[in-house]
């Protein structure tokens, strides 16, 4: 039996009206995931500002967001697993299947996060040479990477205890843990770039990073505390951290094929980071603040993305597959909606935007801003497809498919793109062009996980509510 004192905190999914629930459930996500990002932006902006050559500085932390995914995606997806298991047993009344869950995850988070660590650290210069990252960006670059991966460990755990919390329906307390945490990484980005002059060279660079790091292991002891705190079967003891073979074995059938999806979908966005690096340092600092930028729409959009894993997996464990269906269609307009609303409106602020990022008294500003508005015509208009793509990727693997999303996103997004930037972009050697690739790439795949959804994700639905 699930104790009583958790309806506290979390949502009831599997009784009530959906959509207002759904609402519910991805507004403190939405707002985590844009605070999140108005936090890391931080470090660019401070950098772009403050630094001295700050446009080299802007580039070097703004181009390593690539690199980061394609080494940490394979653990992240393994949250995934770990959200979808305790959702599911959550949805069956399976207590104690909750706990062998969350102690397993937490014991992988840890592995992980130390794995990743190591590769980082060493291998941080070699893999951004590869990337073609500019000679005058590099050193800084490799520098950030370096000290951001050391922090990995802190991160996992954060990531991997956040998922628990709202695998139950609980979004909010990691809400206000990444608000305390976003406001220690800005405070100390000022402090240590503007108040203790650390903003000449790699030291800037440097600053922003242990900054990062810093406050990443503000929000890590948070929620590990609010995991020991928490009464019924979500509460962790320490004392009982083991990797149970069987829990291990479902978060690894769900979780890998996320993870691995997640890190080729970043090799494709590396080479297109290669491709973009081919234009120079104005046009990937550009690049790199419209990115950003762009974050925060798909942020908002990605909120529907869990909704949806956490709904359908909860609605699939308890058998309630007209439910499971339901989840999807409220989730896939409710993306369509805020994705449209917020791509547009962005885009009409995004030179505005942009300047923000940027010292006004770089002698490239114009390339810059023409660099990032560039990237913004083609991908903003269109990234609702990429909220519903990835909605549909949730709906699936609620349910407990995921090998198939996995190898319909690989060959509709990274194969596409690889075939695109290798085959085609040589001749058409433009940033529009280059930019091009992703709406595609979008509009095949989201097509091929409707189609997927309806040829196989409906035997999975039925047996997963079977066997409930």
């Amino acid at each position: 039996m699930l104790h009583r004192r958790s309806a506290r905190a979390e949502i009831d999914m599997l009784n009530g009206p959906l959509l207002p629930k759904i609402l519910l459930f991805a507004g403190p996500l939405m707002l985590t995931g844009i605070l999140q990002l108005l936090f890391n932006a931080a470090d660019i902006i401070v950098v772009g500002r403050f630094a001295e050559n700050g446009e080299f500085a802007l580039a070097a932390v703004s181009s390593t967001s690539s690199l980061i995914n394609l080494l940490v995606n394979v653990f992240m997806g393994l949250s995934v697993g770990a959200s979808v298991l305790v959702a599911r047993l959550w949805g069956a009344r399976d207590g104690a299947g909750v706990s062998r869950a969350v102690h397993t995850a937490i014991a992988v988070s840890v592995a992980g996060g130390v794995i990743v660590a190591a590769v980082g650290f060493f291998f941080a210069g070699p893999l951004l040479t590869l990337m073609g990252s500019p000679a005058d960006v590099l050193p800084l670059a490799t520098l950030y990477l370096r000290i951001y991966f050391l922090g990995m460990p802190v991160n996992m755990l954060y990531t991997f205890g956040a998922s628990i919390l709202r695998a139950v329906g609980d979004t909010k307390r990691p809400l206000y843990y990444l608000i305390i945490a976003g406001i220690v990484n800005v405070v100390l980005n000022l402090l240590l770039v503007v108040v203790f002059r650390m903003n000449s060279g790699g030291k800037s660079v440097a600053a922003v990073a242990i900054a990062t790091v810093a406050s990443q292991a503000v929000s890590m002891v948070l929620v590990i505390l609010c995991l020991r705190r928490s009464s019924g079967p979500i509460h962790l003891d320490l004392k009982r951290l083991r990797i149970d073979g069987r829990s291990l074995g479902d978060i690894v059938r769900v979780g890998l094929p996320a993870g691995l999806q997640g890190s080729l979908f970043s090799i494709s966005n590396v080479l297109i980071q290669s491709s973009v690096n081919s234009f120079g340092a104005a046009v990937v600092a550009g690049s790199g603040a419209s990115a950003s930028i762009e974050g925060f729409v798909y942020v908002a959009m990605n909120s529907l993305y869990q909704a949806d894993l956490t709904f359908a997996s909860q609605n699939a464990g308890a058998g309630k597959p007209d439910r499971v269906r339901r989840v999807m269609l409220c989730c896939l307009l409710s993306v369509t909606v805020i994705g449209l609303a917020l791509g547009l409106g962005v885009l009409a602020l995004g030179r505005p935007l942009l300047s923000v990022y940027i010292n006004t008294s770089s002698g490239n500003l114009d390339a810059i801003l023409d660099a990032g508005m560039e990237r913004m015509l083609v991908i903003l208009p269109t990234y609702f497809i990429c909220g519903a793509m990835d909605v549909m990727v949730g709906q699936l693997r609620g349910v407990g498919c995921s090998v198939i999303p996995m190898i319909v996103s690989l060959a509709g997004v990274c194969l596409f793109r690889v075939v695109w930037i290798l085959g085609f972009f040589p001749a058409n050697h433009t940033l529009e062009f280059l930019f091009l690739s992703y709406p595609v790439s979008w509009i095949i795949t989201l097509s091929a996980h409707m189609i997927t959804w309806f040829l196989a994700g409906e035997r999975y639905l039925r047996r997963t509510a079977a066997s409930a």
